[in-house]
């Protein structure tokens, strides 16, 4: 693979995890939030929060206990509360499952990667302060209001395809306008330092709440995202560091262990706080094991801003991934047919 094809992998992740994102934003229509009800908020809050904050004070541990910086563990924390929505729904559909317990399993998938995105953003930058030797209020008010005007951007660009959307005449032409707006999306987040992520999520509930025809951009979209998808994983592989794999060693297990455990007890607090039945508390947590696209987009944005530190960061985070990959799905599997759902 030439070198330069890996120098533009920039460029194509931050296209792909765009498109991620967008087709993300599309969980968020309001209709089906009211549908979702308490259950839903509760568990996919808590059950990302605990994975967040279980992992951060674990990692904190590790790295004060080897005499590391703490700040790489703020984003591995971070990293730790997204999922991969697309490996529990194809084990859902393969098993043709359904019930409560699925129905339920893919809400949440659906809008806990949000979670995590403005967890990162706040990670992120208090940890970029850290490294710096800079935290005080300004950094945590600098922190949220990265979220807020990723959120405010994506809105916007939104509502300028609401008013361009009357020129668009054919599916073609729904295509070309959905990814340029995403690359517009990434680029100006980007050159304003903000979330491309963040802004493209938003971007998605915009058009999928205020659009017209709206369900057209996203199916567009998903003919050509499985392309994306392929390229931005080889770069992933490309860009692992395999003579960091050994000191990965302790800090893989610990992030594998602990990220688990706070799934599992977010889910059963999340349940009982919403009154939810007992089957989803018992097992609902199973289909939360895999991990993919979103967590290796935290990792890319913590490679580019930690020079010293983000090559530790992404090879845990893409090392664990590829075991998340291999045992998540028997996992969904597991709880699935616990639940009776298969």
């Amino acid at each position: 693979m030439p070198l330069k094809l890996i120098g533009a992998s920039d460029f194509i992740s931050n296209l792909v995890l765009g498109v991620i994102a967008f087709s993300l934003g599309a969980n968020f229509r309001i209709e089906n939030i009211r549908a979702a009800g308490k259950p839903v908020l509760w568990i996919s809050l808590l059950e990302a929060g605990f994975a967040w904050l279980i992992v951060t004070m674990v990692m904190i541990a590790y790295h004060m206990l080897n005499g590391l910086p703490v700040h790489p563990a703020l984003v591995l924390g971070a990293a730790a509360a997204a999922t991969a929505p697309a490996a529990t729904v194809m084990v859902i559909r393969e098993y043709r499952a359904n019930g409560p317990v699925t129905e339920m399993l893919l809400r949440v998938v659906a809008i806990d990667d949000a979670w995590c995105l403005i967890f990162a953003a706040l990670a992120i930058t208090v940890a970029n302060a850290l490294s710096m030797g800079i935290f005080n209020t300004r950094v945590l008010l600098d922190a949220f209001a990265e979220v807020f005007f990723a959120l405010i951007l994506g809105v916007a660009l939104g509502i300028f395809i609401r008013a361009i959307v009357r020129f668009i005449r054919t599916v073609e032409e729904v295509l070309v306008v959905t990814l340029g707006s995403i690359l517009l999306a990434v680029g100006l987040a980007l050159k304003l330092h903000l979330s491309p992520l963040l802004t493209n999520i938003a971007f998605g509930f915009a058009v999928a709440n205020i659009v017209k025809d709206n369900e057209l951009f996203f199916e567009n979209l998903r003919k050509v995202d499985m392309v994306l998808f392929l390229g931005f994983f080889v770069l992933v592989g490309a860009n692992l560091e395999i003579d960091l794999l050994p000191k990965v060693g302790v800090m893989g297990i610990l992030y594998i262990v602990f990220r688990v455990i706070g799934k599992f007890l977010g889910v059963k607090l999340g349940a009982y706080i919403s009154g939810a039945e007992s089957k989803i508390s018992k097992y609902l947590a199973w289909g939360l094991v895999p991990q993919a696209g979103v967590a290796l987009g935290v990792a890319l944005s913590a490679k580019a801003l930690y020079p010293r530190y983000g090559g530790i960061i992404f090879t845990t985070i893409t090392a664990t991934t590829i075991i998340y990959e291999l045992v998540g799905p028997i996992c969904a599997k597991y709880g699935l047919k616990k639940a009776g759902e298969i």
